[in-house]
């Protein structure tokens, strides 16, 4: 496991934010993570409302009337509160807005050397997202009978197996626009455990109220950076270099 690797990475993305280019994106990043996190939160309201009606009270909710809850002041320390979960699907979905612009933003500053990355199209990038999406929000679902069973543990499994999906997606991703799908898949089955890990630490922030607005961004430089420090060392040990198009 490349632990080394992965803190590294983290600093380097860190270390870009001062950089307009990177800074632009990272704004804009929030906003729209916030914007989601309140379309899913009302999304989240409108079905408690279509299966116990207008008005219902809920465990650690209270009372719920749709509208008037979701206009309150009072809905928006709950919508913070539930980020905590709410945040995973949300950063899932906002990788493929913007996986692809922070990434050129980071290889344009510390990877000038490499050539043009590989184009995704727009419907390929969609169907990736749905698939990865469908995978967290159904896995996290089938997690509530281990949170049942298993209460004292439910924060350190829902955070090894976020981890893991998240780590999944942003490193297939970042590799996809270098090394194509099936390089990409083999690569991240090379890498798992460096993976694994660098997500499961990508999770844990997730779960802190406000500070994972900034998360789904920089984990993208962040995974960006692995995928590429990952592959130069690759390739500096006698391995063949895998920075190309395509």
């Amino acid at each position: 496991m490349a632990i080394g690797i992965i803190f590294s990475s983290f600093f380097s993305a860190l270390g870009q934010i001062g950089d307009r280019r990177f800074r632009r994106v990272l704004m804009l990043g929030i906003v729209l993570t916030f914007a989601l996190l309140v379309a899913v939160f009302a999304g989240l309201l409108w079905l408690l409302q279509a299966t116990v009606g207008d008005q219902a009270v809920i465990p650690l909710i209270g009372e719920v009337t749709w509208l008037d809850d979701l206009l309150s002041w009072s809905s928006f320390f709950v919508m913070i509160g539930l980020s905590v979960f709410l945040m995973v699907p949300v950063a899932s979905a906002i990788t493929s807005m913007f996986l692809d612009e922070v990434a050129q933003a980071v290889e344009d500053r510390h990877y000038p050397q490499l050539p043009a990355a590989h184009n995704v199209g727009f419907f390929e990038a969609v169907k990736d997202t749905v698939n990865f999406l469908g995978i967290i929000i159904a896995a996290n679902i089938l997690a509530l009978v281990l949170y049942a069973i298993l209460p004292v543990g439910a924060l350190f499994i829902f955070w090894g197996l976020n981890g893991y999906l998240l780590g999944m997606e942003y490193f297939t991703l970042a590799a996809i626009r270098r090394v194509g799908r099936i390089e990409a898949k083999a690569l991240r089955k090379r890498h798992r455990l460096t993976i694994w890990t660098a997500g499961t630490l990508m999770a844990v922030p997730l779960s802190v109220p406000l500070l994972n607005l900034l998360i789904p961004i920089l984990g993208a430089a962040t995974f960006t950076h692995i995928y590429h420090k990952l592959t130069a060392r690759a390739s500096t040990s006698g391995g063949t270099s895998r920075y190309r198009a395509g």
